[in-house]
């Protein structure tokens, strides 16, 4: 079975207008974002995940940033962008000097933002050996993780982001029966909002017109009274 998780970032910045904003197009990109708007709950989050990269901002309400990168380094190879106001030569060689890959300072363009994660993050797999990860295969389709793409033999097949994350969610589940209920937790996160009981169908119905196409049988089945599953093998 294959494992196409997302990389996770950690994203501190006490403004959260900011942070909002940094995360949804971090999101697009195709990484998972932990937001925090403090070191004590970043630290908290670094302890419960496994994290690629760490983006930061210097001055936060309860500590500041080159220690939290300091400390960090003490205990991780994690990497490090430091997102600041601060601006002087004097602040940019401490940055790197705590240990941060790279300084940016605000105001920013997200696009360049973004260019440099994508390229650190590149740069990370090709060190970790982690590119055959990117992928999953099953049948004639193909799944590029970090692009959040699919292809369907070859040809590039257009899904929204919850039909990728849902495509995700059974290529990392093949040949399992898993109902409403286990997709609704896995994909949709509700975390008790609510969420039409036609919801799970009818993105589930969208997905498999467009990852079956014409001339083969079904990836996702309907098991009556069960849920879902998917018949391929993933590699």
């Amino acid at each position: 079975m294959g494992n196409c998780q997302m990389a996770k970032i950690l994203l501190l910045e006490d403004d959260e207008s900011l942070n909002r904003g940094i995360s949804l197009k971090l999101e697009k990109e195709g990484y998972e974002v932990l937001s925090a708007v403090g070191v004590k709950q970043a630290e908290r989050l670094l302890s419960e995940h496994e994290v690629a990269l760490v983006i930061s901002d210097i001055t936060v309400e309860d500590g500041d940033g080159l220690s939290f990168c300091k400390n960090v380094r003490k205990k991780s190879q994690v990497h490090f962008i430091f997102l600041t106001a601060l601006d002087q030569e004097v602040d940019i060689v401490n940055g790197y000097d705590a240990g941060a890959d790279d300084y940016i300072t605000k105001p920013f363009s997200l696009m360049v933002l973004m260019s440099k994660v994508n390229a650190l993050m590149r740069r990370i797999g090709e060190k970790d050996g982690d590119v055959a990860g990117q992928f999953l295969r099953s049948g004639d389709l193909e799944v590029n993780c970090r692009e959040m793409k699919a292809y369907k033999g070859g040809e590039e097949i257009f899904l929204s982001k919850r039909e990728f994350q849902l495509l995700l969610y059974f290529m990392e589940n093949p040949r399992q029966i898993i109902s409403k209920e286990q997709i609704l937790s896995g994909v949709w996160d509700v975390d008790g909002q609510f969420v039409d009981d036609n919801t799970v169908p009818v993105t589930i119905s969208r997905l498999k017109k467009k990852a079956a196409g014409s001339g083969r049988a079904e990836y996702i089945k309907n098991v009556r009274g069960m849920g879902y599953i998917w018949t391929e093998d993933v590699r």
